[in-house]
């Protein structure tokens, strides 16, 4: 009788490690998230509503990256290399990107900036990747990113060395289910145009 409770709380015991390992593991991605958004980690840049009321002298040059997963037959790349505007400026470049397949395809973009201390301080009032894009067959699009370098940079002694921040996309496929292809093409049915903005 004996063994039998202890065979039971034992059993409860490991249960509950088990359950709360698997909520812990859940947790885990949105509270990474987090942490990389507050904090800028691994480049991860912040998201803002506004510029700064006031821009500084410093100049800063931002440069633009752009790689496509091999799944994703689009082609994209910056509009422009390279901008230099002052810290706490507004600044605003575009990519561009033309689907290369047959049929609609969803794309998603990841983001980051290097050196990857400056995250924390490279902002985006609005970006393209802030959503997944749709673009029909042979569809070429023009997307804008907003953005600034936060004037709290020149209070860092670790960004005294910082001259140049690379913003770098990566576009990656998403799928989509019938429905989601059959309502894009309703939206789209006897469209002539084949290049849009995209925010």
């Amino acid at each position: 009788m004996v063994d039998q409770s202890r065979r039971r709380f034992t059993a409860l015991m490991l249960g509950g490690v088990v359950a709360g390992m698997g909520g812990a593991a859940y947790a885990a991605v949105p509270a990474y998230r987090l942490f990389c958004q507050v904090t800028g980690f691994g480049g991860t840049t912040q998201r803002a509503h506004a510029v700064p009321a006031v821009a500084s002298d410093r100049v800063i040059t931002v440069q633009f990256d752009a790689n496509t997963d091999p799944a994703l037959p689009w082609r994209f790349r910056p509009k422009e290399r390279e901008v230099s505007l002052r810290v706490g400026e507004e600044g605003l470049a575009f990519y561009e990107a033309k689907n290369l397949s047959d049929g609609p395809v969803m794309g998603q973009a990841g983001f980051n900036v290097s050196p990857a201390k400056a995250g924390r301080y490279f902002n985006k009032i609005q970006c393209f990747c802030f959503n997944e894009q749709v673009l029909a067959a042979g569809q070429h699009a023009n997307m804008p990113v907003t953005f600034f370098v936060d004037p709290e940079m020149l209070n860092d002694p670790n960004m005294d060395d910082v001259t140049t921040i690379t913003l770098s996309y990566t576009f990656f496929r998403q799928e989509m289910t019938e429905e989601e292809i059959r309502k894009f093409q309703l939206s789209h049915a006897g469209s002539e145009t084949k290049t849009n903005d995209v925010n």
